[in-house]
């Protein structure tokens, strides 16, 4: 426990943070509210009421506007306290709730004790920079993928089906199959659809180069087939140090893939996953899991694995072992970041057998 932790600051702020303006509650060392009011959500308003003021402890909620303003108040000599929103629940079902009431929460809860927010780490600006790559690629992708659901369903009412094709080359093959004028309008779309196809193209090749030229790492992740360089670039970037876990096991707690637990009494429910952390992450990990476990999966352990899970006959059995292998690869992931090693996807299989041979 550090000291930070230990001592009760003289003051303590509570900052609720609002897109144009921030609730600011100030209470002294024994809990009494001694300040209250706002400030805009701007750098210049917030370096003129912190920039200069003694050194203090300041608790606000994760968000959209969190990342430079915890900068902004670190960089100005405050203990900046970044609280988990999952964790809040006293802020959340309080039946009062107002942005007055949240920021002293947040200010109690601070001078009480910081462990009681699950504080959480914003990403370096560098890190997420390197992100926005990612996210934008991300958004290109859902927008394409509506605009060609929608083509495919705008088109039968008139009697028209696009046969299955490939992402990349619908918009040529669809062309073909809307020869009537009055599909004019859905025909404007496959232009756009066209056209991002080929941005996304262009995003892939700058991901490519950031993983080669930024994140060399990342080729260590890459030996798992079914992990791709988006895959692989998001991993790194979302984890940013894989020193930060004791052991590799905690990340698939980490990117939410562990199941709730729910233990009293003598029970426990068998409950879905957290569903914390990234949920990009998240969701490229199971895309991948998905590929491991389909047809085209090469022959692994983590395979072997997951189809013996998926055989088991339960409910939802295949969509469980999906959701285990996509933990598992996470944590084998991790494992390969921190120690280097090549990937060996036979490797329990081939200890087995040589086990079973020795014995014989």
């Amino acid at each position: 426990m550090s000291d930070s932790i230990k001592t009760v600051p003289v003051m303590t702020i509570g900052l609720d943070v609002g897109d144009t303006y921030c609730q600011v509650c100030v209470v002294d060392a024994a809990g009494e509210v001694v300040e209250e009011g706002r400030v805009r959500t701007t750098p210049a308003a917030l370096q003129r009421r912190f920039g200069s003021a003694p050194s203090v402890r300041i608790a606000l909620e994760v968000g959209q506007h969190s990342p430079w303003i915890s900068r902004l108040l670190s960089e100005s000599g405050h203990e900046v306290i970044v609280a988990n929103a999952r964790k809040l629940r006293l802020i959340y079902d309080n039946d009062r709730k107002n942005d007055r009431a949240d920021a002293q929460y947040l200010a109690r809860l601070a001078r009480l004790d910081p462990r009681l927010l699950s504080p959480v780490e914003h990403r370096g600006i560098q890190t997420q920079r390197d992100m926005e790559l990612l996210k934008v690629r991300d958004i290109l992708v859902a927008t394409r993928t509506r605009l060609i659901n929608h083509v495919r369903g705008a088109v039968k009412v008139f009697g028209v089906r696009i046969p299955k094709c490939a992402t990349g080359g619908f918009a040529t093959k669809a062309g073909g199959h809307l020869p009537r004028e009055e599909l004019s309008a859905v025909r404007s779309l496959l232009d756009v659809i066209g056209s991002l196809t080929v941005t996304i193209r262009s995003h892939d090749k700058q991901i490519e180069q950031l993983c080669e030229q930024g994140y060399p790492h990342t080729q260590l992740l890459r030996q798992v087939t079914g992990v791709g360089p988006v895959t692989a670039l998001r991993y790194v970037l979302t984890i940013e140090d894989p020193h930060r876990f004791r052991s590799s096991r905690s990340v698939g707690n980490y990117v939410g893939l562990t199941r709730r637990e729910n233990r009293s009494g003598g029970h426990d429910p068998e409950l879905r996953i957290t569903k914390a952390g990234d949920r990009t992450l998240r969701r490229l990990l199971v895309q991948s899991a998905q590929y491991i476990l389909g047809p085209f999966g090469p022959d692994t352990d983590l395979r072997r694995w997951g189809l013996v899970l998926a055989a088991r006959g339960r409910k939802n059995a295949k969509k469980r072992a999906v959701v285990a292998v996509a933990r598992k690869l996470a944590v084998l992931l991790h494992r390969l970041w921190v120690t280097g090693e090549v990937y060996e996807p036979l490797r329990a299989a081939v200890k087995s057998a040589g086990a079973r041979v020795s014995a014989a």
